[in-house]
This record gives structure tokens, sequence and C-alpha cells, in this order.
């Protein structure tokens, strides 16, 4: 199986509902994330590719038209958490790319989420 990722940065605001009172999520914030689209093939392309890197750039569209500078709350069908938005991209994506196995979403540089059905 050959696997191959790309990352992408966006930045965004959200509020977490239903959390303990004074629990900081609980309040208005923004993270820098970074995002990461995952694809595998058992198989390569005749070029030799999964898919081509340059051809990903439909991604970074996507993240910058629809979540960069954004309250999330306000532009996402679900739950701001970055498990949500993991699926939300994934399901995004997997429409373009048949090869998309999991995106993973970093709110800081030591978490991270991922959706892989």
């Amino acid at each position: 199986m050959y696997t191959i990722s790309k990352q992408f940065q966006f930045s965004a605001s959200h509020v977490l509902d239903g959390l303990p009172d004074g629990h900081p999520c609980g309040r208005l914030h923004g993270h820098n994330y970074v995002a990461e689209i995952i694809l595998a093939s058992e198989t390569l392309n005749p070029v030799g590719f999964v898919v081509d890197y340059n051809s990903l750039g439909l991604f970074k569209d996507i993240i910058d038209n629809e979540l960069d500078h954004r309250h999330l709350n306000d532009v996402l069908p679900c739950l701001s958490t970055a498990e949500h938005i993991a699926r939300y991209l994934y399901e995004r994506a997997r429409m373009i790319w048949p090869e998309v196995i999991a995106v993973r979403i970093s709110e800081t540089p030591k978490t991270s989420a991922e959706y892989r059905p």
C-alpha cells in the first residue's frame, strides 16, 4: 500500500457549547489549524503517483473558501470540534479523490483529531 499526505494551514475562530462553566473552550477563541489529507492506493498511476501533490491544491481551495478566517460555528453544518472538522473535510475531499483515507486536524502542535472511516 502506498500512502501520501499533505498539510495545509488555516486560521479560524469557534466556541464549543456544552462545556462546564469556566472551561476556556467555551469562550470565543481561535486556532491556527493544520489540516492533513491522507491518501492511499495499492497501485500508482502511470506517472508513479498515488495522486499528484499539485492536484491537492483543490483541497486548499476548499479550506480557503469555506473555513479560513471564518467563525466555524457560522459556516460548518456540524459542531466545530477538531473531530467534526476532520470528518467535514474528509467528506469534501472524498468527493474529489477516492484515494482519501483520512483527514487529520491539529489545533496545536501537540494535539490532533483524525477522521478515518
